[in-house]
């Protein structure tokens, strides 16, 4: 996949793609409806924009994304995309009213042949721009848009907002059923206390900043280690949180990885939310605290053997 970052130089080659447009956080099943009636048209591209709108105008808001950039990006190009276009959201993009958007970004600069929107897509200076107002800049500037019918499961629309409450509520699995795989944390593993490991769970840390968390506590997850010469899949059990137990107040996310050994520090790993186990708690004492990540690793592995 070729990751472009602006809309401006771009080469005879990278110009000329059928594009699904969107923030794409997340990457779910809608997201990917949108995809596909792009990839039906041409070379596959997708528009996307960094930093997310909303942490543009909202710097200060409580975190929000499903994923950060790198992870969207990987997804993506999963799903086959060819060209990712990031555009930078700054003050200049943001002042583009909805005609210079589609004259300036689309159809000069990215010389694209086709755009795919979901029904409640807005662009332009204030959000002033709708779908249906791109389907007619569309005839005047030479590309054609398709407007993607909004999806829903089990009768729920399927939307970042729907799978960050499913996940703030602790339903992995309903937040699975939107996003059509695990909702995953990727990141690098840093140094901790190393306390699991002498409490005998060795853990992997990751941070989890500027990531919308979802409910803390205890999880049977799925691990992907992506990076390494242990690079592979297993199951294991992983706690999101504050450690209230010795007093910590900054959250992150510590997974133990069943009948795996070796040293992680410095890979990048998937963690895969796959169903909440308990909340966070504080014991009276340690052995207490062990004979219950006994109990939550014996739990985990039931669930996650019988997938």
């Amino acid at each position: 996949m070729q990751h472009h970052h602006h809309w401006q130089g771009l080469t005879a080659g990278a110009r000329g793609a059928s594009v699904a447009m969107g923030n794409f956080d997340g990457v779910h099943l809608g997201h990917r409806s949108v995809i596909d009636l792009a990839r039906a048209q041409g070379r596959l591209g997708v528009v996307t924009f960094e930093p997310h709108p909303r942490q543009f105008f909202a710097p200060s808001s409580p975190t929000f994304r499903l994923m950060n950039p790198e992870s969207r990006a990987s997804r993506l190009a999963k799903l086959g995309v060819s060209d990712l276009y990031e555009l930078p959201f700054d003050a200049t993009l943001a002042g583009l009213k909805p005609e210079a958007f589609a004259a300036d970004v689309l159809a000069a600069g990215l010389g694209i042949t086709h755009v795919v929107v979901g029904a409640d897509f807005c662009f332009g200076k204030g959000r002033s721009g709708t779908a249906q107002d791109l389907q007619s800049l569309g005839e005047r500037y030479g590309f054609g848009v398709t407007i993607a019918p909004l999806l829903a499961v089990d009768g729920i629309e399927v939307s970042s907002s729907a799978i960050r409450v499913a996940l703030t509520e602790g339903r992995p699995r309903d937040a699975a059923a939107m996003l059509g795989h695990w909702h995953r944390i990727e990141g690098e593993v840093i140094h901790g206390e190393k306390r699991g490991r002498q409490l005998g769970y060795p853990t992997a840390n990751m941070s989890v900043d500027g990531l919308h968390l979802p409910r803390l506590g205890v999880y049977a997850v799925k691990v992907d280690i992506l990076t390494g010469p242990q690079a592979g899949s297993h199951i294991g059990a992983a706690s999101l949180g504050v450690r209230p137990m010795f007093g910590e107040n900054v959250p992150n996310l510590e997974t133990h990885l069943f009948d795996f050994a070796g040293d992680l520090y410095g890979q990048h790993l998937s963690i895969g939310f796959v169903d909440y186990l308990r909340p966070e708690m504080k014991f009276d004492g340690l052995q207490a605290l062990i004979d219950q990540m006994d109990a939550d690793c014996r739990r985990a592995r039931e669930i996650l053997t019988a997938l």
